[in-house]
């Protein structure tokens, strides 16, 4: 039988991979067999735990520290990564934050361009740096995590939020067809109310997501794992033709 596995042995960075669902994320990679460079901004404990993990199935694992705001930091990340690894294979790009709810009376420049530059600067940044290592390979990937928000407009006070998470939408089709020719596909995935996360305990209150729970169809929110999975097989060279497409994952409460 042909094996399917297609990320054993496959070298993986995923940003802001020890909390919420890029935790998640990063152990699925590390169950697939892959070798992982792990970031974190501010979860080193849990960046060691699963860079033991990696370690202790025999796997290459390093965990990195940075600002990726900073374009420096998100430099160093890649070359940091692939040195530890030995290249690059896939790019996972998970970071990213609310930050905060504010409505557009609220809105100032400062407060706009941080969300900006957390969610989707940070993202052009990496994609930059790691865009010629992922060319050097055959087949390669990126997974984007985008939002329902970004579908959708969000919830009230996430106006920053939600226009960078469609932004995000737009850069995933661009970047697959500026990548494609250099064999290197790119998808995202829209993920709607994951519970469970640091993301959702500090930003949603339990009233909203009950109510946003009642109406999904298939009544219940999502957690990390089910993101996760999305990412694995868009990651993956078996779905070697899908490419600038994004995987909606909301239980069905929305869908284009």
């Amino acid at each position: 039988m042909t094996n399917t596995n297609k990320i054993a042995g496959k070298n993986v960075l995923i940003t802001a991979g020890a909390q919420g669902i890029g935790e998640s994320i990063t152990r699925h990679f590390i169950d697939g067999g892959a070798n992982v460079a792990i970031h974190y901004f501010s979860s080193a404990d849990v960046a060691d735990e699963l860079v033991e993990y990696a370690i202790g199935k025999g796997q290459k694992a390093v965990a990195i520290s940075g600002d990726l705001t900073r374009e420096e930091d998100a430099t160093a990340l890649v070359e940091k990564s692939v040195d530890a690894l030995g290249g690059l294979d896939i790019l996972i790009n998970n970071a990213g934050s609310l930050v905060a709810r504010r409505m557009l009376s609220e809105m100032d420049t400062e407060f706009w361009n941080k969300v900006m530059d957390i969610n989707l600067t940070s993202m052009m940044f990496v994609t930059r740096a790691a865009s010629a290592h992922l060319a050097a390979n055959d087949n390669s990937s990126i997974v984007n995590l985008a939002s329902l928000a970004g579908r959708k407009g969000g919830h009230p006070g996430s106006l920053a939020y939600s226009t960078s998470k469609g932004a995000i939408l737009t850069l995933t089709r661009a970047l697959s067809a500026e990548l494609g020719p250099q064999g290197i596909r790119v998808n995202a995935v829209a993920p709607g109310l994951i519970l469970g996360t640091s993301f959702h305990n500090t930003h949603t209150t339990k009233e909203s997501a009950d109510a946003t729970t009642a109406g999904i169809p298939i009544q219940r929110a999502g957690n990390a794992a089910d993101v996760a999975r999305a990412v694995v097989y868009l990651a993956s060279e078996y779905d070697g033709f899908i490419t600038g497409a994004t995987l909606d994952i909301n239980g069905g409460v929305y869908n284009m």
